[in-house]
C-alpha cells in the first residue's frame, strides 16, 4: 500500500477549473479540512485572499 501526496498547486488546478472543496476532497481522496488548508496556504503564498484571484493566477501562469 501508499500514500498519495497531494501539493496545493494540485488543489489550486482543481478549484481553478470551478470545483467545490468538497469535489476536490472527493477527487484527490483527502478531507474537505486539507483542502481549505492547503487553500489558506496558497492564498498566503500568492498574497491573494479570494478563490477568483487564485484562479486568475492559475490561469495566468497556464497551471490549468
Amino acid at each position: 500500500m501508499f500514500v498519495v501526496i497531494y501539493t496545493p498547486v494540485e488543489v489550486l488546478q482543481q478549484v481553478a477549473v470551478g470545483l467545490t472543496d468538497a469535489q476536490v476532497a472527493e477527487r484527490l481522496v483527502i478531507s474537505v479540512r486539507t483542502v481549505n488548508r492547503h487553500l489558506t496556504s496558497i492564498y498566503n503564498k500568492l498574497g491573494v485572499n479570494s478563490r477568483a484571484a487564485a484562479t486568475r493566477f492559475a490561469v495566468e501562469h497556464h497551471l490549468v
